[in-house]
């Protein structure tokens, strides 16, 4: 196994860790599943303008669904870049 490097900052590791192949520094066969039930996912607030007559239809469809609108809005971003990386 190769050694694994000591990164400077979180997206030197996140660098390195997208081109290399992590079998060569890990032994997954001994790897255990581990849960981490409270964690939460890491959220940038920005602001992002939208003409007002989308804003109010994404409103209706959300209060459809039972969802905030801005649950609504990331639930869009979700399936259109998921759609976008697989074309």
């Amino acid at each position: 196994m190769k050694k694994i490097p000591k990164f400077s900052t979180e997206a030197a590791e996140r660098r390195f860790w997208a081109k290399e192949e992590s079998t060569e520094y890990l032994d997954w066969s001994k790897a255990h599943r581990v849960v981490f039930p409270r964690l939460k996912p890491s959220v940038k607030t920005i602001s992002l303008r939208l003409p007002e007559l989308m804003l109010e239809e994404i409103k209706l469809l959300a209060n459809k669904r039972d969802i905030p609108y801005q649950s609504l809005i990331k639930i869009f971003l979700a399936e259109r870049l998921d759609k976008e990386l697989k074309a």
